[in-house]
């Protein structure tokens, strides 16, 4: 099926996936902000009863979320090199 007779946009736009287009991933950096800002200042208005002491303070969860996210980032790059193989490892 010939899609650029079905399709009436600009040539360079017919093969853009919709994630792609700097347009999209603007308005999903602004919705992911916006998210963030809006759950941490939510976070104000909660009555916290820590457990630890530091799971109590501001914005605990976003702060404690990155840094769990960075250290399995971190994780997995060690893990791979302590697993990692040569590129000619399979080869006969």
């Amino acid at each position: 099926m010939d899609w650029s007779k079905i399709f009436k946009g600009p040539k360079n736009q017919m093969h853009d996936h919709w994630l792609v287009r700097p347009g999209t991933v603007r308005g999903i950096w602004a919705i992911s902000l916006g998210v963030l800002v809006g759950t941490v200042l939510a976070d104000l208005s909660i009555d916290h009863n820590p457990k630890f002491g530091i799971d109590g303070s501001f914005g605990f969860a976003a702060w404690f979320g990155f840094a769990a996210c960075v250290a399995l980032v971190l994780l997995s790059k060690l893990l791979g090199l302590l697993l990692k193989r040569p590129d000619d490892y399979y080869d006969d």
